[in-house]
């Protein structure tokens, strides 16, 4: 008897789920106005983040070893 309830649970789950969905990516496709966006020619491209990151991830190894060695 319990199980077509578990069942019922999943299902009423689900569909909560899904409208939750849809309704985050609708209100992430109306916060995205013409006039709030940062022209491209202002923001940094990937490559860049991506190069900013692994220089600090290197820069936090450096750290981390040569604390490791004078320990």
């Amino acid at each position: 008897m319990a199980l077509p309830s578990a069942r019922s649970e999943m299902r009423v789950g689900i569909l909560l789920l899904s409208v939750l969905g849809l309704l985050s990516a609708r209100l992430v496709g109306a916060g995205q106005d013409s006039g709030s966006a940062i022209p491209a020619e202002s923001r940094p491209c990937v490559d860049c983040h991506a190069f900013e990151f692994m220089q600090r991830a290197l820069q936090d190894l450096k750290k981390t070893a040569y604390n490791l060695d004078t320990r």
